[in-house]
């Protein structure tokens, strides 16, 4: 059974402090700025198939864990890219799951996972190889009444707003459905071109034509585009879209003068290009993305600093998002300049900066947003989002930028069933780093009550214009 006064502080006072600033802020709304639920979900608002389906197979946190461990990925559900035989009992996957639950323990998926099954699916007990078969049918129970279909937790989840992350050659059709129902919770899209952008990537000139389609437009020279990544973004605003996603290597960023932009450009059509080709052009197209948010005020997200699919056997066997991303040392300030020189104090651009490489927190990100006006800290981010790293993350931070320039909080998940808990988790960190700086007279009560409300809430729909 999860503790009421989970993750405060044993001292008596921070602890009563902290559980008072917590309860204050434990009924809001929740702002899902970004993630990675499929649109599609909500759009059909079909039952969830089982419980394996719904909380192992999408979640790589679990599977990534039991991997780690020597458990194959096809005894976890998930098929392989050349189709060959995979586990489909589905039975089969939850009680090899509960066999090896004992994996989680002290990591932010165990408090994830415990918080869901009693407050999602009312089941206290811990799950056991023992009674693995009986809470498996306690959750498949659930999920065959109405209460439990897509649109009906989202609506219990007291989720007020939620983004996607979609391609930008998508054509979108499932968030039109959402829009065009007889349903009043807001999905939003997110403009993430990264398909488009990495210019090495083998499947890059079929999603150039892709984007040629869509945008109905030839895509010849670099001009044309240009053109058609704006259309796309315009097209995204018109179904709701307030951000932008950029998911890179490095942050670097810099200009290409018009020729060896062009030039740069045929030889990826040409399949020409090169390593030093392929950074030359995204840092030149974030400098792009960031003059396009400028002019149309779509907020730019950047995550870089992760090499994505290391486990390349794993990465050729099951393709991509298998839990094998892995982080990298990263430089924010001399990358960033650039583009921080010519739109830093641009008043219609939020950009939204996100790290896996916690030394940059105090040495570089944090006084970036302590002084560029456009820059706002993004939340703790996948190996972080824990209760030691989103505590790291408040005290490397908060004496150099504060607050008011951090951009609240994200669940950054697939695993749908799962958003209130990591919620609910920032929100009993946040509530507990206040209520330290209360105890130890850096803040007055009052001010941390006006505090954990922006960081619970206000942070999330200011930053991301909702």
């Amino acid at each position: 059974m999860v503790h009421p006064d989970r993750y405060f502080d044993p001292d008596p006072t921070i602890r009563k402090l902290a559980s008072g600033l917590y309860q204050s802020v434990a009924g809001l709304p929740l702002v899902c700025p970004h993630g990675h639920v499929d649109p599609r979900l909500l759009a059909e608002n079909e039952p969830f198939p089982d419980p394996a389906k719904l909380i192992i197979i999408p979640d790589h946190y679990i599977f990534r864990m039991l991997y780690s461990q020597g458990i194959r990925l096809a005894d976890l559900g998930i098929a392989p890219l050349d189709g060959g035989p995979y586990e489909e009992d589905s039975r089969k996957i939850w009680q090899l799951f509960a066999d090896h639950y004992h994996l989680f323990r002290g990591t932010p998926t165990a408090g994830w996972l415990q918080h869901e099954f009693e407050t999602v699916f009312g089941i206290e007990e811990r799950l056991s190889s023992a009674n693995a078969m009986e809470v498996y049918d306690q959750i498949a129970a659930r999920l065959a009444t109405p209460e439990f279909l897509p649109r009906a937790l989202f609506d219990s989840f007291n989720i007020e707003t939620l983004c996607t992350t979609d391609s930008a050659t998508d054509d979108l059709a499932f968030h039109r459905q959402i829009l065009e129902d007889d349903w009043a919770g807001c999905v939003r899209p997110t403009f993430r071109p990264d398909a488009v952008v990495n210019i090495l990537a083998p499947g890059w000139k079929a999603e150039i034509e892709k984007l040629a389609e869509v945008s109905g437009r030839d895509i010849l020279k670099l001009g044309d585009y240009i053109n058609a990544l704006e259309n796309r973004r315009e097209f995204f605003r018109s179904l709701g879209a307030t951000a932008t996603d950029h998911g890179v290597f490095s942050p670097y960023t810099a200009s290409l003068d018009e020729t060896a932009a062009e030039a740069l450009f045929q030889r990826a059509l040409a399949g020409e290009a090169d390593e030093a080709d392929a950074k030359h052009f995204t840092g030149h197209m974030l400098m792009e993305f960031a003059r396009m948010s400028v002019e149309d005020g779509l907020v730019m997200q950047l995550h870089p600093g992760s090499w994505r699919n290391h486990n390349t056997s794993l990465f050729n066997a099951f393709g991509a998002d298998m839990g094998c991303d892995i982080p990298v040392a990263t430089d924010y300030t001399r990358n960033l300049q650039p583009l921080l020189a010519r739109y830093g104090d641009q008043a219609n651009l939020t950009l939204v900066l996100f790290t896996l490489d916690e030394s940059t927190c105090s040495r570089e990100l944090a006084p970036l947003a302590g002084h560029y006006p456009c820059l706002r800290l993004g939340p703790p981010w996948w190996f972080q989002d824990s209760r030691e790293g989103m505590t790291r993350f408040r005290e490397r931070v908060t004496e150099t930028c504060g607050i008011y320039n951090t951009a609240g909080f994200n669940d950054d998940t697939r695993a749908f069933p799962s958003i209130p808990a990591r919620h609910d988790v920032a929100r009993r960190i946040d509530a507990n780093f206040l209520a330290r700086l209360v105890a130890e007279h850096v803040l007055e009560e009052d001010e941390a009550a006006e505090m954990i409300s922006e960081l619970a809430y206000n942070l999330a729909k200011s930053t991301y214009r909702l």
